[in-house]
């Protein structure tokens, strides 16, 4: 189970390859909600997304031996540019593995950073990925389920904490959970009563149902979101973790995710991809709970083609 110090291991293996991202505030936000509310804006990160935290930490911490061989993992996008990024800073070789619908600014991305991108199926992402690691050696660096990519994942509230540390809320998107869990392991630890939630597509709820039943439930097949990058089902080590530290779900429908990103796009002039989007829709739909609390939501990535502008 990860804990504060793997994060902060992580932190001290990341710094100066990633960036400390800045922290945005908004005046009509804090008058629409009542709050006082805080962004922290990873789509401002390396790749445009948080995924280079987590991607950064497990190909930094690989042996040699295992560096030389080369990575492999599969993603909707943004973990694997993040890999890609990784491998190329590192000087290693990387394969991605990507499902044929994937946005395609997020598949010139992957290609962009020098990584070999394999498009199959969504369905056979796992089994590709898999037998590719059998045949060449390569290390997988699973998207969530990696504990170094959930340590890695957790600097970004690290990062928050330092700079808004008297925080009553904190809420990220969750998929498969690495950075849910990560936010998870830092929250509870340095700031016990804050609550912790997560924002998720109605479309795709196996981490709310999850959560509701203390079961872990399979993903949602054949799904169809905006938030491309929350498609996937909830890791097991992920659910573990936001069970241990009492993680609320907050499901969101396609609507709301759309209107939140085309907001952050008008109001505050930063380009949010919907997967990201969902925490200020979340953060929305409970509004009457937050009045007069100090709110942080993570703004997870800003990869996105702009199709749902037209919606």
């Amino acid at each position: 189970m990860t804990t504060l110090a793997d994060v902060r291991a992580a932190a001290d293996r990341i710094r100066g390859r990633v960036h400390h991202t800045p922290v945005l505030t908004s005046a009509t936000l804090d008058r629409e909600l009542g709050a006082r509310v805080f962004a922290k804006c990873e789509n401002l990160q390396k790749v445009g997304a948080f995924k280079a935290r987590g991607a950064c930490n497990a190909v930094m911490a690989l042996d040699d031996a295992a560096a030389k061989r080369g990575v492999v993992t599969h993603s909707s996008g943004n973990h694997g540019a993040a890999l890609a990024w990784a491998a190329r800073e590192r000087g290693i070789g990387c394969v991605v593995v990507m499902p044929n619908n994937a946005p395609k600014v997020k598949i010139d991305a992957v290609r962009g950073y020098g990584a070999e991108v394999v498009l199959v199926e969504a369905a056979q992402r796992d089994a590709t990925s898999a037998r590719l690691q059998h045949e060449r050696g390569l290390t997988m660096v699973h998207p969530f389920e990696n504990p170094f990519v959930i340590a890695g994942q957790g600097t970004a509230a690290l990062e928050l904490l330092a700079d808004v540390p008297d925080l009553d809320v904190v809420v990220t998107p969750v998929g498969g959970g690495g950075l849910c869990a990560g936010t998870a392991v830092v929250g509870r630890a340095l700031r016990p009563q804050m609550a912790l939630l997560a924002a998720e597509p109605k479309a795709v709820d196996d981490a709310a149902r999850s959560l509701a039943t203390g079961v872990r439930q399979p993903r949602v097949e054949n799904a169809k979101s905006w938030g491309d990058g929350l498609m996937t089902g909830l890791g097991e080590p992920n659910f573990a973790l936001l069970v241990q530290h009492r993680v609320r779900v907050v499901t969101v429908d396609e609507q709301a995710m759309v209107d939140a990103a085309r907001w952050f796009l008008e109001r505050m002039k930063i380009v949010v991809e919907p997967s990201s989007a969902t925490v200020l829709a979340a953060l929305r739909a409970i509004a009457p709970e937050l009045r007069g609390k100090r709110v942080a939501m993570v703004l997870t990535g800003g990869n996105t083609d702009f199709a749902w502008l037209s919606r």
